[in-house]
């Protein structure tokens, strides 16, 4: 079996690298947190210091970081992957990112006799524990060919084209989700408001037009009143900034897209960065006096339990 890297373990990244274990891999970590290490390492991992000491031990290196700065240190810094040695290594990103920034750096790995494939992830952090999240997956058919193992460890393949079209994908996902996001917190509020109960709207609305993933995923964190933390606000605001800047680059309207950027960066003012994704929702329902809590057991999308440990 390779060995494979993984950089950046926060709530998704350490999942996706757990899931490598599982499926026999030997793995070399590296976070900005000496102790985000610590669960993998009691499974086996090895710590390394740096990027560039990761990718000196690994056939195969994943990073999964908060955003383009972030990505691009770990890729050009003076202790990143180029200095470590890229050639004959595959480099999988998982970050979301800019697909301009992450075409410079793939022409950069590739200069270097590496292999670059960008597969940022759509889904959620129960589905990272699970193992089923979908890929984004963008690459030459060679570069993808030779991480296609270690990608079926981890999640769902969604082949999008070339190198870069990965992350336009996970933008375009993110822009949607996003305004669903928005959108429910004002149709739910609505209902209530005119005398149709959460629990009862929920139910009325699965499997119609309105049906989607936030639908069906997210909603019972409103219930719960947790609003989902495991993804942050601050995330949310980073993703719709790319999105923002995406949108502009190839100028199209964007009405909508702006009007969910508004709603998000209001609950990030209110309520703090650190807030859960779904606080978008709380603004309405504040704003209105109502609360949509349901009672029951609603289970937290990170206390999901990978189906090999149950």
């Amino acid at each position: 079996m390779a060995t494979v890297g993984f950089i950046g373990l926060g709530n998704m990244g350490r999942a996706a690298a757990r899931n490598l274990q599982r499926a026999g891999f030997d793995l070399v970590v590296n976070d900005i947190r000496r102790e985000a290490g610590a669960p993998l390492e009691e499974h086996g991992a090895t710590w390394a210091d740096s990027p560039a000491a990761v990718i000196a031990q690994a056939d195969t290196v994943f990073t999964m970081v908060f955003g383009p700065a972030q990505i691009a240190d770990v890729v050009r810094g003076e202790r990143g992957l180029l200095a470590g040695g890229a050639a004959g290594r595959v480099w999988v990103d998982m970050t979301t990112s800019s697909p301009f920034l992450m075409r410079e750096l793939a022409t950069e790995i590739s200069a270097a006799g590496g292999f670059p494939v960008d597969a940022p992830v759509t889904g959620s952090v129960d589905s990272a524990i699970r193992g089923d999240m979908i890929l984004f997956v963008g690459g030459t058919d060679e570069a993808v060919a030779m991480a296609q193992p270690m990608l079926d460890a981890v999640g769902v393949t969604r082949r999008v084209g070339q190198y870069g079209n990965g992350y336009v994908a996970k933008l375009v996902n993110n822009q949607l989700w996003f305004i669903h996001a928005a959108a429910i917190g004002e149709a739910m509020v609505t209902a209530k408001l005119a005398g149709l109960e959460p629990d009862t709207w929920w139910a009325a609305m699965k499997g119609g037009a309105a049906e989607s993933f936030v639908m069906a995923h997210d909603v019972p964190s409103i219930f719960a009143g947790h609003y989902d933390p495991s993804f942050r606000l601050a995330l949310c605001l980073k993703d719709l900034g790319l999105i923002d800047g995406l949108i502009d680059a190839v100028g199209t309207r964007s009405e909508l897209t702006d009007a969910t950027y508004a709603r998000f960066k209001e609950a990030g003012s209110r309520y703090g960065e650190d807030a859960g994704e779904m606080t978008v929702c709380k603004v309405i329902e504040d704003d209105a006096g109502v609360e949509l809590r349901v009672a029951g057991d609603w289970v937290e999308p990170w206390k999901v339990q990978h189906p090999g440990e149950k």
